[in-house]
């Protein structure tokens, strides 16, 4: 279970940083993160702009969010350097995470490790507490996506960018994160899978891109679920409509949540010394052993992170009455 689980991370808002409107509405809104945007959102114009409404913002405003993020311009631009200088030391102290976009390589992630560095020691800001978080939105970067996911301690988040991973496949959909016509089977499970694979092995949560339909609530639920299934934490939310769906679906399930912890109880008492000091026992009609405690302890501690109360507690009593119960049938 990756160390940052206890920066909750469900619903990820995207906020344009040329917006003053779009700014303020979203300071008010009950997402687990929001992320201000310096990258796709804002025409080139507006780009030095829209990087000191955004410093403003953070040092000005009060956030609902707990988690605030600035997302910077590619590497290879003009802009990212003096997004990275600008925004950290206008407001790196209201600051959690910039979102590196287009990352292709740990190169780049080192170059931005380093350029933080030594914006915090320049102002006397704690080094290391802003934390990366790593976009992948092409092939290349997805090939070397373990790479990238090891590249800094810093590194929090490996995001999967749906709309530019499209284009650089051709990918046959102009709707972003929408499945593409003629293909039965889901085309977006190898991305998926390899993102949450590289972001596990290095103790980083993995968080899932955006839909673009943002009127189609259902659509975005479907997307949600997908990853959400294989295990992923998040997903960007473009649009009020589609927060809901993402705290609810990231969340484990009541039942879920109360099983999970029912388990670590269980497993807890009956590898003990007064419960037989046992590696594997019988709960219910269910064989549990060490792996049953690794399988619930991140759904547990979802649960805990987004504060859902438990309905039910083991006790070796209802044990014995539950195996009595079970034989009897």
């Amino acid at each position: 279970m990756p160390e940052s689980i206890t920066r909750l991370r469900r619903s990820c808002l995207a906020v344009p940083g040329s917006s003053d409107k779009m700014i303020a509405k979203a300071s008010g809104l009950d997402v687990d993160q929001i992320f201000l945007d310096l990258e796709d959102s804002v025409a080139p114009i507006a780009k030095a702009e829209a990087r000191e409404r955004v410093v403003a913002a953070l040092v000005e405003r009060e956030w609902k969010a707990p988690t605030k993020v600035v997302r910077v311009n590619d590497v290879r631009t003009e802009w990212a350097y003096q997004d990275v200088v600008g925004v950290v030391e206008g407001a790196g102290s209201q600051l959690d995470c910039i979102m590196l976009p287009k990352v292709e390589s740990a190169a780049q992630v080192a170059w931005l490790d380093l350029l933080l560095t030594q914006i915090e020691k320049a102002q006397s800001l704690e080094i290391g507490r802003i934390g990366i978080e790593a976009q992948i939105e092409n092939a290349k970067g997805l090939i070397n996506v373990d790479e990238i996911a090891a590249a800094s301690p810093r590194v929090e988040t490996i995001v999967f960018g749906p709309a530019d991973f499209m284009a650089s496949l051709n990918m046959r959909s102009l709707v972003v994160g929408a499945q593409p016509e003629g293909y039965e089977a889901d085309a977006y499970h190898y991305i998926l899978m390899r993102i949450l694979m590289a972001a596990r092995a290095h103790g980083k949560q993995a968080i899932d891109g955006p839909f673009g339909r943002i009127k189609d609530v259902d659509g975005y639920r479907e997307t949600a679920i997908r990853s959400a299934a294989l295990g992923f934490d998040g997903k960007w939310v473009l649009h009020p409509a589609q927060i809901d769906v993402a705290n609810e679906v990231y969340s484990p399930r009541q039942s879920d949540y109360d099983r999970a912890e029912y388990i670590l109880d269980a497993y807890d008492y009956f590898t003990s010394a007064a419960g037989g000091a046992r590696g594997a026992v019988m709960l219910g009609d269910e064989m549990i052993d060490e792996a049953s405690r690794k399988m619930a302890l991140p759904v547990a501690l979802k649960g805990r992170v987004a504060k859902l109360r438990r309905t039910t507690y083991f006790t070796p009593e209802g044990q014995a009455e539950a195996h009595a119960a079970t034989l009897s049938r």
